[in-house]
C-alpha cells in the first residue's frame, strides 16, 4: 500500500520526444533563473537604472520571456537619463519586426537596439534641453545576453571559472584612441580645459561643449561629433550561467572590473550590488553618483534559494554553485579565441559610430541582399522618426526608394 502511495505521488513522466522538443525550442522549462539586485548612493542625483525582469516578446506567451536591465548616468541635469529610462526600451521594441521566431528576434535585436538609441536621442533633442546621459542596456533571453551602450557605464561578465570580461567599450576621449580620431577627423576639437596662462587641466574633452565622452544620448549643445550610435555585443553563455555587473562610472573610477567581480563573488545578487557600492565608496569616497545592478543567470536545475552566507564554508558552496572553482586564467575580452572563453560564445559585436559601416547591415556579401537590408534598416528608422519618403543611393548604381506607406522598392 505504501509503495502504491509513493507511486501515486510521483510526478507524471514525460515522453522523450517532449523533453527533446523542449530542449530544441528552448522553452521556459529549460530557461535559466534570473536573479538581480541593485544599490547606489547619490551625490548629484543624476544616476538612474531600469529593471524589468518579466518582459514578454509575445503577449501571453511565457516562453517568449526576456529580462531587461539598464543604467543611465546623466550629466548637466538628470532629464536625459529620466527620458531614456522611460522611452529607450519602447523604441527598441518598436524596431523589432512582429511575428518572428526567437532565433529571428535575437538576430534582429542588435539592429533594433541601434534604432532605439537613435530614436531616443532624436526625441529628447526635440525637447531642446541640454542634458545628456550614458546608457547601458542589457537584454537577457535565456542564456543569450545582448548589450548596447554609449558613454562609460560599463557592463562586465563573470563566468564559470572566475573569468571576467567586458561586454561594453568605454567612450571616453581620454582613453579611447579610435573615438578621438573619429571626432577630430569629423572636424571636432579634442583638448583639455585651458586655464588662463595656457595651462591645460583635466581629461580630454570635445569642443564645443567640453564633454569628456564621445557618445551619449542628448547633449544638444555639443554639436554633431557626439553621437548616440551604441556599441553592441551579443554572447551566449554556457549552461553554467554567469553574473553581469552593470554600473555607472562612480563604480568603475574606483574599482577595476576584476575587483568588482571578486569582491562580491559567492554572494547572491541582492547582496552583491550593495557590496560593490560599499567597496567603491571605501576606495574613493562619494565623489560621484554610484549605481550598480547585479544580474545572476543561474541554471534552472540549481536551487533558487542559496544557503546561508555567514559561515565561510557556506560562502564557498554558493561560490561553487554560481561560478564553479575559481581559476587563475588571465582576464581578456570575449574576442580572444582562447580556452578561457570556452564557456562563452560570441554571437555578434559591432562598435562603429558610422551607420553606413555597421555590420548590422552587412549580413551577407550579396549586393542585392545588402541593399535590401540597408533599406530595411533605414525604413525602420523612418517609421520611428516619422519621415514619409526618402531616396537612398547605394554603391553608386543601386537606388532604393523608401516610402512609409508602401515599404520599400528596389
Amino acid at each position: 500500500m505504501a509503495s502504491a502511495a509513493r507511486e501515486g505521488n510521483r510526478p507524471p513522466s514525460l515522453p522523450l520526444a517532449t523533453l527533446i522538443g523542449r530542449e530544441l525550442r528552448g522553452d521556459g522549462s529549460e530557461r535559466p533563473l534570473v536573479r538581480y539586485g541593485h544599490s547606489g548612493f547619490a551625490k548629484r542625483g543624476e544616476d538612474y537604472f531600469l529593471v524589468k525582469p518579466d518582459c514578454l516578446r509575445v503577449p501571453g506567451d511565457p516562453t517568449s520571456a526576456f529580462s531587461v536591465f539598464a543604467v543611465f548616468d546623466g550629466h548637466n541635469g538628470g532629464s536625459a537619463a529620466v527620458f531614456s529610462k522611460e522611452h529607450l526600451l519602447d523604441h527598441v521594441m518598436s524596431a523589432v519586426p512582429q511575428g518572428i521566431s526567437r532565433e529571428e528576434w535575437l538576430q534582429a535585436l542588435p539592429r533594433a537596439l541601434v534604432a532605439g538609441f537613435v530614436k531616443t536621442d532624436i526625441d529628447f533633442q526635440r525637447k531642446g534641453e541640454a542634458s545628456g546621459t550614458t546608457a547601458t542596456l542589457v537584454v537577457v533571453d535565456g542564456f543569450t545576453v545582448t548589450v548596447a551602450s554609449v558613454g562609460d557605464s560599463r557592463c562586465i561578465l563573470d563566468t564559470h571559472g572566475g573569468v571576467v570580461s567586458l561586454l561594453t567599450v568605454d567612450h571616453r576621449l581620454e582613453e579611447n584612441v579610435e573615438e578621438r580620431e573619429r571626432v577630430t577627423a569629423s572636424g571636432g576639437e579634442v583638448s583639455r580645459l585651458n586655464l588662463c596662462g595656457g595651462q591645460e587641466v583635466g581629461p580630454l574633452r570635445c569642443w564645443p561643449g567640453g564633454l569628456c565622452l564621445s557618445r551619449s544620448i542628448g547633449d544638444t549643445d555639443v554639436g554633431e561629433f557626439i553621437v548616440p550610435i551604441p556599441h553592441v555585443k551579443q554572447v551566449k553563455l554556457s549552461n553554467a550561467g554567469g553574473r553581469l555587473i552593470i554600473a555607472s562610472d562612480g563604480i568603475w573610477d574606483a574599482l577595476s572590473s576584476e575587483t568588482a567581480a571578486q569582491v562580491c563573488r559567492g554572494l547572491p545578487a541582492e547582496l552583491a550590488g550593495k557590496l560593490v557600492v560599499k567597496q567603491a565608496l571605501k576606495t574613493s569616497g562619494l565623489k560621484d553618483d554610484t549605481t550598480c545592478v547585479v544580474v545572476d543567470i543561474i541554471p534552472s536545475d540549481h536551487s533558487s534559494t542559496p544557503p546561508p552566507l555567514s559561515p565561510k564554508k557556506n560562502q564557498n558552496k554558493l561560490r561553487s554553485l554560481l561560478f564553479g572553482r575559481k581559476s587563475h586564467s588571465s582576464v581578456g575580452k570575449l574576442g580572444n579565441k582562447s580556452s578561457s572563453f570556452s564557456s562563452v560564445e560570441e554571437l555578434f559585436e559591432e562598435g562603429s559610430a558610422m551607420l553606413e559601416e555597421r555590420h548590422d547591415l552587412l549580413l551577407c556579401h550579396n549586393s542585392y541582399c545588402y541593399c535590401f537590408l540597408a533599406a530595411h534598416y533605414a525604413l525602420s528608422i523612418m517609421r520611428l522618426i516619422g519621415i514619409c519618403e526618402f531616396v537612398v543611393v547605394i554603391d553608386s548604381f543601386m537606388i532604393v526608394h523608401l516610402s512609409h506607406d508602401i515599404g520599400l522598392a528596389l
